[in-house]
């Protein structure tokens, strides 16, 4: 059995790089982008599966942010005649997700088109020392490039 090291970070939160609306999010606490393909086991005679079938494919995911940024969001989108982030149309928004787990590393990037985000809203909590909110959207495609 080899050693396993697991002190070692698979990638910090200080080597991402966010993009919304083409301006680098600072107050970025988390994200997550998901490509879900809808499968299936086909069955014929017996009961062992005979082949797996794939349909459609699903893009979506989240970003949370801090409450300045999403507050930044809603102008920009009120700027552009828009209620909030959720009516601006998804050929609008694209996310731009880079990283290096080191200094040296290739960079990996992530580039989310057709973005719509699905729902916005506050919370806080007694206590809170700042306002933490999670967008969901969905969108069109996920490409990952490593350069």
């Amino acid at each position: 059995m080899s050693n396993i090291n697991i002190t070692s970070s698979e990638c910090a939160c200080a080597h991402f790089e966010v993009q919304i609306l083409g301006r680098v999010i600072k107050g970025l606490r988390g994200f997550s982008i998901n490509k879900t393909v809808d499968k299936e086991h086909i069955y014929g005679s017996g009961n062992e599966p005979l082949d797996i079938l794939g349909g459609n494919i699903k893009y979506e995911g989240s970003v949370k942010l801090l409450g300045f940024e999403v507050d930044a969001m809603h102008r920009a989108a009120q700027l552009a005649q828009f209620s909030d982030i959720t009516d601006v149309p998804h050929e609008g928004i694209v996310l731009f997700i880079s990283y290096r787990k080191r200094p040296f590393d290739p960079l990996r990037s992530y580039t989310v088109t057709g973005v719509s985000f699905t729902e916005t809203g506050v919370n806080l909590e007694q206590n809170a020392k700042y306002r933490e909110i999670t967008l969901p959207f969905i969108a069109m495609n996920i490409d990952q490039t490593i350069l």
